[in-house]
C-alpha cells in the first residue's frame, strides 16, 4: 500500500506575520513515542504493581549479602588471627631493615635517632608503645605530624617486619639522638 504524500498545509492563523504549517510527525518519532508509553506501562507493572522485579532496596540487600559471602573468609581470618606479634627471626628483621632504610630513614634517622620524626632508641612513645600501637601508626600514619599512611604502599607482612625492626633500636644510644618525646612505656 503506497503512502499518500502529505503536502504542507498552511493554517489560517498567523502571529506577527508568521504563518504555521501543519505537518505530520515522522513515523520513526511517533513509533518511538508509542514504544516509550508501552515500556513505561510494562516497567510500572513489573516493579511497582506486580512486584515481580526487585526494588532498589532489595537490590542493595542482595549486593551486600553477595559481598559479605565473598569476603566472609577474609573477615573471619582477620578476626581470628588475633593480635600481631613482633617478629624475631633474622630474615624478617633484615627485610624490616631494608624497608626502614628505603622509607623511614629520612625522618627517623639511620639508627633510629630521630630527626623530623621521633627517636625509636628510647622507651618514650607519642602514640603508644605496644606493638599493636606501632602497627597502627604505620598503617594509618600521623597526618598532622606529616607521616603518611603506609597501608596503601606496604603489605601487612612488610608492615609487621618494619615494626619488628623498629623494636631493635630500643635501648641503643645512637649519636645525635633526639630528646625523648611522649610517654614512657615499659614493655
Amino acid at each position: 500500500m503506497a503512502r499518500k504524500k502529505v503536502v504542507d498545509e498552511l493554517l489560517d492563523h498567523d502571529y506577527d506575520g508568521i504563518q504555521e504549517l501543519d505537518n505530520d510527525l515522522p513515523p520513526w518519532w511517533t513509533n518511538l513515542f508509542y514504544f516509550t508509553i508501552v515500556f513505561a506501562v510494562v516497567y510500572m507493572a513489573h516493579y511497582h504493581i506486580l512486584g515481580t522485579g526487585p526494588s532498589s532496596s532489595a537490590e542493595y540487600e542482595n549486593e551486600m549479602a553477595a559481598a559479605e559471602a565473598k569476603y566472609a573468609a577474609v573477615i573471619e581470618q582477620s578476626v581470628t588471627s588475633g593480635p600481631v606479634e613482633a617478629l624475631t627471626d633474622e630474615a624478617s628483621l633484615t627485610e624490616g631493615k631494608n624497608i626502614y632504610t628505603v622509607n623511614c630513614v629520612p625522618c627517623h634517622g639511620t639508627q633510629g635517632e630521630g630527626g623530623i620524626g621521633p627517636t625509636f632508641a628510647d622507651k618514650y612513645w607519642l602514640h603508644g608503645g605496644q606493638f599493636s600501637d606501632i602497627i597502627g601508626v604505620i598503617n594509618n600514619g600521623v597526618p598532622e605530624k606529616g607521616m603518611i599512611s603506609w597501608k596503601p604502599i606496604l603489605n601487612p607482612s612488610q608492615i609487621q617486619q618494619v615494626a619488628s625492626y623498629l623494636l631493635t633500636f630500643q635501648g641503643t644510644t645512637p649519636p645525635n639522638m633526639k630528646e625523648p618525646q611522649g610517654e614512657l612505656v615499659e614493655n
